[in-house]
């Protein structure tokens, strides 16, 4: 079993969002935003899981140094 879980859910403004959850109970990411429909909210967190399972860590603010 992974240490942790998205959650997908309906927001009080209707919009959908996902969220990463530790087991411990921490929010380790969340989508930032939300969507239209549960189907996009699931999208958008299939692409944080293709396109960053080995994302490279950049200290500092991109473009500022």
């Amino acid at each position: 079993m992974a240490p942790a879980t998205f959650h997908v859910y309906e927001d009080q403004s209707g919009q959908y969002r996902w969220r990463l959850v530790h087991d411990n109970g921490n929010i380790i990411a969340d989508s930032g935003e939300g969507y239209a429909s549960k189907q996009k909210a699931k999208q958008g967190l299939q692409s944080v899981k293709d396109n960053a399972p080995d994302a490279d860590v950049v200290e500092g603010n991109p473009g500022t140094e």
